[in-house]
């Protein structure tokens, strides 16, 4: 008896108040999937990075004839003395703990799968183009320095390429980004948690007599309330469920897009997502019952 009347005072809560219901759950529903597309960027910045580390090396292009780098210029290629000089030299560097020579037609096979969809490119690229080099790899690739300090004087050396400065812009400027849609999702969770107390206020507000009458009669505080936070428990549900969706859509079209540049150790999975799903609406309705519950306690006065 006592929650049919609950559900009906619920349903004409939900009722007399339905441009600010929507207003609420419009407001959850951006709020939970900027939340949400916030958390996916962090998950496939910390998926991709964590793969990535392990595998960035220090590449050493040697010097070719007619190269036209500066440490190369009038020294024509690379001897084989001096190759092998090279390679012994950093074989006995502590830092080191792999070398691998890849030769012009390896460097070669490489590019051609790095750049298999511009067909122009590498049609207009010939073996005799690619540099060989000697590829690193650190036992710990926070020592960089020294490696690539010493290399860099070495004699046959045309460059050092360092892939861990590339690979850190790219996640630099995806941490931007997490960073600026989790600032923009909290400013909407704000908004949502005050919408949220104005949607209670203007409930109570409208079933004044109704509360008075139940007090009353000796109705407890807390079944006086249980109205007002399952309107705001709805509203933050329905909103997490359409933040769902979006988050859904995002995953297809932007993240989905971004695959296609990301080795399959490294991507996103559904997993992830439904993860992400659950802890968002989770979020939402939690935030509206708090502050459905907060918001009754300072003025209903019970």
């Amino acid at each position: 008896m006592r929650a049919g009347f609950i559900f009906s005072e619920v349903w004409i809560g939900l009722r007399r108040n339905a441009t600010m219901t929507i207003a609420l759950i419009v407001t959850v529903a951006i709020g939970m999937a900027l939340l949400g597309i916030g958390m996916m960027i962090n998950t496939q910045v910390s998926s991709a990075k964590n793969y990535w580390t392990d595998k960035v090396e220090i590449s050493v292009f040697l010097c070719q004839k007619n190269s036209p780098f500066d440490n190369c210029k009038g020294k024509g290629g690379i001897t084989q003395a001096q190759k092998a000089k090279l390679e012994q030299q950093i074989k006995a560097m502590t830092e080191v703990e792999r070398v691998e020579f890849e030769d012009q037609a390896q460097a070669y096979e490489n590019f051609k799968q790095q750049y298999a969809n511009n067909s122009v490119l590498v049609a207009a690229t010939r073996v005799e183009d690619m540099p060989e080099s000697f590829r690193i790899k650190l036992k710990n690739p926070e020592n960089y320095g020294n490696v690539i300090e010493t290399l860099q004087k070495a004699e046959g050396v045309s460059q050092v390429v360092d892939q861990r400065k590339i690979v850190d812009n790219f996640f630099g400027f995806l941490g931007t980004l997490r960073s600026s849609a989790l600032i923009v999702a909290l400013i909407q969770v704000f908004a949502a948690i005050l919408l949220i107390g104005n949607t209670v206020r203007l409930s109570a507000y409208n079933r004044r007599r109704e509360t008075a009458i139940m007090r009353l009669v000796g109705a407890s505080n807390l079944y006086i309330q249980a109205p007002f936070v399952l309107e705001g428990m709805v509203a933050g549900l329905i909103g997490g469920v359409i933040s769902g969706f979006m988050l859904v859509a995002a995953k297809i079209v932007i993240f989905d897009g971004m695959q296609n540049y990301l080795v399959a150790a490294a991507r996103m999975t559904w997993e992830d997502v439904a993860i992400v799903i659950a802890f968002t609406m989770a979020v939402g309705v939690l935030i509206c019952v708090i502050a459905s519950f907060v918001t009754l306690r300072r003025y209903l006065k019970v």
